[in-house]
């Protein structure tokens, strides 16, 4: 059941015409809890109230479906907004976005340009920014443009992804980078071809990346929600006298707000990633796809209404 719950909804994230409709109809039946509302401003607030509880922020300015080069430009220009917003209040927060929404499917002349103009903006604001990773077909394109990016500029990271088998070569081919990578499970639905399909296998080669980039000496950002993956991390950084300077605990807003107070009130650095805008759809389909229990919160959501 859960299975087929799974890949439903990682198949309602990728349908245009509902994206379209939840824009149309707003953000209702539990999508709040997970996206920090419609505006910059509302997300301006959402963001200090974090930062007063001693939590770090990565935004991200949501988007899919990019059609054309127009409106890959009109989401830099947002991101762009998003990043002086974050100087301008001096907020404690980093940025994301995905290649997509910046033009990746249209051509690499358009990517890089706007990539280059947000990473010029976020140096001036002293705003770190990381390259979302997106579903397999596009893995290897977003690590060529991150390493010609990085030549550039050292405020840009990126993501891998634990659930490829390709990923502990890339963290060996990235090392020479210095690269500040975020390390996450993987959320999308993968062939066995290059992915691998048991739980149990990806936990241990996000245990293996884990070890190796810390080990490397790069910064390392554990985007989890699984206590033995954090327990894991805690147990490593002690046996190899890893500075907590080098490392940072991630995960999403609305999910496990009591674990990411824990973990900073035990002295860790705790980020929270939290979206924002009208194109909330597909992000919110993945996060219901991912844990049962954030579709238990939604149907109660709806019944209250």
């Amino acid at each position: 059941m859960e299975k087929l719950l799974r890949n439903s909804f990682m198949f309602l994230s990728r349908n245009k015409m509902m994206t379209k409709l939840a824009k149309r109809y707003g953000l209702r039946f539990g999508a709040a809890r997970f996206v920090a509302g419609n505006t910059i401003e509302m997300a301006t607030k959402v963001i200090e109230e974090l930062n007063k509880k001693g939590l770090d922020v990565t935004l991200d300015y949501l988007g899919e479906f990019i059609q054309d080069e127009q409106e890959a430009n009109e989401m830099a220009n947002n991101t762009i907004k998003a990043i002086e917003a974050i100087g301008k209040e001096n907020l404690q927060s980093q940025l994301s976005l995905k290649l997509t929404s910046m033009g990746l499917d249209i051509s690499d002349e358009v990517v890089l340009q706007n990539m280059r103009r947000i990473l010029s903006v976020a140096k001036q604001n002293k705003v770190f920014v990381t390259i979302d990773m997106e579903d397999y077909s596009r893995c290897e394109r977003t690590l060529e443009i991150y390493k010609e990016l990085r030549k550039e500029f050292n405020n840009v990271g990126t993501v891998l992804q634990a659930y490829l088998y390709r990923t502990v070569m890339d963290i060996e081919e990235l090392a020479e980078y210095r690269a500040n990578l975020r390390l996450v499970k993987g959320a999308y639905k993968e062939s066995s071809r290059v992915a691998f399909p048991e739980k149990k296998a990806v936990d241990e080669n996000f245990k293996q990346i884990i070890k190796m980039h810390l080990l490397n000496g790069n910064f390392t950002a554990v985007a989890t929600h699984d206590n033995a993956i954090i327990d894991y991390t805690k147990k490593l950084v002690k046996v190899h006298k890893i500075p907590k300077s080098q490392f940072e605990f991630q995960m999403l807003y609305g999910i496990r707000p009591e674990k990411q107070l824990e973990l900073v009130k035990e002295g860790y650095r705790m980020r929270v990633y939290v979206p924002y805008g009208t194109d909330w759809y597909g992000y919110f389909m993945r996060r219901l796809a991912e844990r049962p229990a954030n579709v238990a919160f939604v149907l109660k959501g709806i019944i209250k209404k």
